[in-house]
């Protein structure tokens, strides 16, 4: 067994050279809340579910992104709802949220 059932990783890369990048779509605002609802539920730590930023994962063009493991599920998001919908259906019961997921088409 995995020491998480779940990890989500989060884009937070600034681009220095002008070049879009998820910083630049409130990337960080996403994170924090998605580690607060994720602790305030309980689901936080070994077995559960873990919450983590990350640099650069090469899909800019589609940020904010975020990546679920070990599904591999990639997510672009606009707001906390999306967020919320983002960890009650997937980070807890386990369910892809199809709206929210970013095409293999898009990358950087």
């Amino acid at each position: 067994m995995s020491y998480y059932q779940r990890h989500i990783f989060f884009c937070l890369n600034q681009r220095i050279n002008g070049e879009d990048c998820c910083a630049d779509h409130n990337a960080k605002e996403g994170f924090d809340h998605c580690k607060a609802r994720v602790k305030d539920a309980g689901l936080a730590g070994p077995g559960q579910v873990r919450v983590n930023k990350a640099g650069c994962l090469d899909r800019c063009a589609g940020g904010p992104v975020a990546v679920v493991y070990p599904e591999g599920t990639w997510y672009t998001f606009v707001d906390k709802s999306d967020i919320d919908e983002i960890v009650d259906q997937h980070l807890i019961k386990g369910e892809v949220v199809e709206r929210l997921v970013l095409p293999p088409s898009v990358g950087r």
